[in-house]
């Protein structure tokens, strides 16, 4: 799939296998207040690079992530979440958007 970024980048996700899926909804861990509604990821930038050296297809080196801006690695995870949790039946409205991401 590819996707075009707000900023522009254009960049392709790779067809995932099923045990690449597994392995990085797995490793989603999510913060809550004591209510139970969702603050944020655990571990947001490793899970963040996690999911983008698995999930992208091309360019996954230190240099080329690190040159990629925080909106831009936010944007391409919650793209990937949102697919991959569509696939899986989870609601999207579940989900969390950028700006709770980077407010935590």
């Amino acid at each position: 799939m590819r996707l075009k970024l707000k900023s522009g980048l254009k960049i392709k996700l790779k067809d995932l296998s099923l045990d690449e899926r597994d392995r990085i909804l797995d490793s989603l861990q999510y913060e809550t207040d004591k209510n139970g509604k969702m603050q944020g990821v655990k571990n947001l930038y490793s899970t963040i690079t996690k999911w983008l050296r698995i999930g992208l297809d091309g360019d996954i080196s230190d240099e080329y992530l690190g040159k990629l801006s925080i909106e831009d690695r936010i944007e391409i995870f919650l793209k990937m979440q949102e697919q991959l949790m569509q696939h899986q039946g989870f609601p999207i409205n579940k989900l969390l958007n950028i700006d709770d991401l980077i407010k935590n």
